[in-house]
């Protein structure tokens, strides 16, 4: 599985943020991560990944910066930091993580854990659970690695309706990371949070067959939060536009999800939509205010916004209002 990487001239900063910079390189679509190639500016030398834009891949369809040659190399490693993530590929690098830092709970005590198989799910979950929550947010891997990649979040925090974004596993550049699901929900636990939402990042991996997609890191989230005394709530993935047959309906990811997901579990249904007579195991939620709590955040779902696929989104938000009716 070789890289392929080109060198190139960055040509322009189209969007700069902390953790994220929307560059082009050579006039191609670029992402670039400051935090773990160093602060890019136009003119610099740099070597680009572009093998998903070559694929021609639609989540995925843009360059990401691989090194600085200019101004990226001899960075240092940050303070206190010694545990690598992603180690042993050419990106590794130290970091602090959560477990080094303190005791995490033995027991989250009840707390709900809403388990998404979509990206797309976690900012209609979010609204779904509301204001005056302490909301944490946990990114597992099964799309996106790197959590600045994610518009959501950014929104979802700017908005006051998460607090913290915990990278967990494979995931990196969280507020903090963790070195797996069960510790990042332990830690959210022991530093008093309310709710937490368990996603992959942006984009999915996905092969079309039953196992092989990233929608089962859900399951993963749900079984360590049912070991660990929490509350786990399934977010079901339903829509009537995806011309995917697998999809169409209730989609075979929240099948495998459901067959995974061994302890106990909770699943969201929004009332007033038909569901599949298989699906037994389902609360009914009024998620009619879903259109309002969501006003101002982004909604998109496969290209598809609130009035293409209105389902999707109300599902998902009914997850996240099972979980907030948990908190009494």
């Amino acid at each position: 599985m070789p890289l392929s990487l080109r060198r190139g001239t960055v040509t322009a900063i189209v969007e700069e943020l902390d953790a994220l910079a929307r560059i082009e390189v050579d006039g191609a679509s670029c992402v670039a991560y400051p935090r773990l190639t160093g602060p890019v500016e136009v003119g610099d030398d740099v070597l680009v990944n572009v093998q998903a834009r070559e694929l021609g891949l639609g989540s995925g369809g843009f360059d990401v910066l691989h090194a600085n040659l200019t101004r990226g190399l001899g960075l240092e490693a940050a303070p206190d930091a010694h545990v690598m993530t992603l180690p042993y590929t050419p990106v590794q690098a130290a970091v602090r993580f959560v477990e080094e830092d303190g005791e995490l709970a033995a027991s989250l005590d009840g707390m709900p854990v809403v388990c998404c198989s979509l990206h797309s799910q976690v900012v209609p979950a979010a609204a779904g659970i509301g204001e005056g929550i302490r909301l944490a947010y946990v990114q597992l891997a099964g799309g996106a690695l790197p959590v600045a990649l994610s518009d959501s979040v950014r929104a979802l925090k700017s908005r006051g309706l998460v607090e913290t974004a915990i990278a967990a596993g494979a995931s990196v550049g969280g507020d903090v990371q963790a070195v797996g699901v069960a510790s990042a929900l332990a830690w959210a636990a022991a530093q008093g949070f309310d709710v937490t939402i368990c996603s992959i990042g942006p984009g999915i991996v996905g092969t079309g067959s039953p196992l092989g997609h990233g929608g089962v890191a859900a399951a993963e989230a749900a079984n360590a939060a049912s070991a660990l005394g929490g509350a786990p709530v399934l977010a079901v993935r339903v829509s009537e536009r995806d011309a995917r047959e697998r999809h169409r309906g209730v989609s075979h990811h929240t099948r495998a999800v459901l067959e995974l997901a061994i302890g106990r579990r909770e699943v969201a249904w929004p009332a007033g939509l038909e569901a599949p007579e298989w699906l037994e195991e389902r609360e009914e939620v009024d998620a009619s205010g879903w259109r309002k709590a969501c006003e101002g955040l982004p909604l998109e779902h496969m290209s598809r916004g609130r009035d293409d696929d209105p389902w999707f989104f109300a599902s998902a938000f009914a997850a996240g209002r099972l979980a907030r009716g948990k908190l009494g």
